[in-house]
């Protein structure tokens, strides 16, 4: 027998102080039999801290290469951000920046390991995409917290990112890294 997906309600209480973006969101996330906590964290994160009009989660799934996890469309369908997730290979980076205007990408691991991807294959306007590192130390507190229906306030405000869950708070510096580093000689 086949497994599930477990779906997660996760209601949002968001404050992004830096964006101002002031939203309560009413999040369903269907987490894959395959994919980490870690993995489902980051994804949440990311739309919260993308969120604008049309922001969606893929349709597709973690299953889908055609399309990112998250996407932005304007109102007639046009995609202008594609939001990617973990550690996405360099032939996909180069699809994404090839397809929308701005290209994200949230990952918990390494950035070495993703900059030597970078200089390994060509990434189109690879030095434009945007790399956000979460530590996962920091995830794995917020998942200690985290059941299938818990309810979020997350604070972003002065480059420091704030979650309450489960009556504890958790903080961490979002840091920006480059995928386009000097080679050492």
């Amino acid at each position: 027998m086949a497994l599930t997906a477990t779906v997660y309600h996760l209601p949002v209480q968001l404050s992004d102080v830096d964006r101002g973006v002031y939203e309560s969101l009413d999040l369903r996330l269907a987490r894959h039999p395959s994919e980490t906590m870690r993995y489902l964290l980051t994804r949440l994160l990311a739309y919260c801290l993308c969120y604008e009009d049309g922001i969606a989660f893929s349709k597709g799934g973690l299953s889908s290469t055609d399309e990112p996890p998250l996407s932005i469309r304007d109102a007639t369908g046009l995609l202008i951000a594609w939001i990617d997730i973990g550690f996405p290979s360099a032939e996909r980076l180069h699809k994404a920046s090839k397809a929308a205007r701005r290209v994200v990408l949230y990952t918990h691991l390494d950035e070495g390991l993703l900059q030597r991807e970078a200089r390994e294959r060509v990434i189109h306007k690879v030095e434009q995409i945007e790399v956000w590192r979460i530590p996962p130390s920091f995830l794995d507190a917020v998942e200690a917290q985290v059941s299938r229906n818990t309810k979020l306030e997350l604070l972003h405000s002065d480059g420091m990112l704030y979650v309450t869950a489960g009556g504890h708070t958790f903080e961490t510096a979002l840091s920006r890294c480059s995928l386009v580093t000097p080679i050492q000689s």
